[in-house]
């Protein structure tokens, strides 16, 4: 991994013993798992989800069921922070955000008038409910998922692709001390055990070699491809926000979750925002001052975020804090291997 001019690292074995590092994976009440084990490639960082297992998982996630994933403590990702170097840097790319199928031009303008009603929203922020509205909460979602025979939750976001189907995550969210998570469904939009856009299942989840390999947290990126819902594409149905690779450090971005583990109950969008810069610690990821608790991994973080229309760049995810640093998220950067990621969802 790369040094800092001006700045004396501790040695890595040394700096593990001395901090502890939290991924923000909330798991709940335990669950008896509604369907078969996955079908894991290895070889590609692909794990496929049965026909029936995904019937399953959709019967699986009543409201009831989604409203008691209530968080046990963070996971500890000690062992998973270095990975030995930094993410692989290539052109800077951009993916414009899309809109639901049969949009009309004047819903974005009654949303604009939405957000001016109600004021801008803190920038910068440390963590508040978002009251913006927009294209980013019905993007935006929970993911439920069995893990280690407990049911868990993240979040997630619906992304532009060809298959109208991709929603990228953190690696955490799909994968786990060395186990693939099972009955994994994406809820968008959603709120106090509804899912206003349907429960929409994995057919495959995904994550960069690094994270499938060795759960190395400079790459812990996730995405799942859903099936389609009652005839209907992912996209169509809820939108899909751009995305951005290779575009730097120290930018200014806005992150959104659904956290909960306590103060937060995982009922409430919750967003936070400001200048990010570069961890200098244990990895290369983005930092933000955020106070997300566990139920937020995977939430999207945006470069160019609009206000007004909910709709931005996704840049990176919520990923892990530092225990000694509660107030502050780390965030993945979107290098070469986050965009092959990418490239290999929305073309499955």
């Amino acid at each position: 991994m790369r040094g800092i001019p001006g700045v004396t690292r501790t040695p890595r074995p040394l700096l593990g013993t001395l901090v502890g590092v939290t991924a923000l994976l909330t798991a709940g009440a335990l669950a008896t798992p509604a369907s078969a084990a996955p079908r894991p490639d290895t070889a590609t960082g692909v794990s496929s989800v049965p026909a029936d297992a995904q019937r399953q998982a959709r019967e699986f996630w009543t409201p009831e069921r989604m409203r008691a994933a209530t968080p046990l403590d963070l996971v500890t990702v000690d062992g998973h922070h270095d990975g030995g170097s930094a993410p692989l840097k290539g052109i800077a790319t951009k993916v414009a955000p899309t809109a639901p199928a049969g949009d009309v031009a004047g819903a974005v303008g009654a949303v604009g008038k939405a957000v001016s009603d109600v004021g801008l929203m803190a920038f910068p922020n440390g963590g508040g409910q978002w009251s913006g509205g927009g294209a980013v909460v019905s993007t935006a979602g929970r993911v439920f998922f069995t893990y280690q025979g407990r049911t868990a939750s993240c979040s997630g976001n619906a992304v532009t692709s060809s298959n109208k189907s991709t929603v990228i995550t953190a690696g955490h969210c799909v994968k786990l001390e060395g186990a693939w998570h099972t009955d994994w469904v994406f809820v968008p939009g959603y709120h106090d055990g509804q899912a206003p856009y349907g429960r929409w299942t994995a057919s495959k989840t995904l994550s960069t070699p690094q994270w499938t390999a060795s759960e190395d947290i400079n790459y812990d990126v996730g995405a799942a491809v859903v099936a389609p819902l009652d005839g209907k594409l992912l996209t169509d149905v809820v939108g899909g926000q751009g995305l951005a690779f290779n575009t730097g450090y120290n930018l200014r971005m806005y992150s959104f979750g659904f956290p909960a583990a306590a103060p937060y109950d995982g009922e409430k969008f919750i967003y936070c925002s400001g200048t990010t810069n570069r961890d200098f610690l244990l990895s290369d990821d983005h930092g933000m001052n955020c106070n997300m608790t566990g139920g937020a991994s995977g939430g999207p973080w945006f470069t160019q975020f609009d206000e007004a229309t909910g709709k931005g760049l996704l840049s990176s995810v919520n990923s892990f804090k530092y225990n000694f640093l509660p107030n502050r998220m780390y965030g993945p950067y979107f290098g070469a291997d986050a965009q092959n990621l990418y490239q290999t969802a929305q073309t499955s």
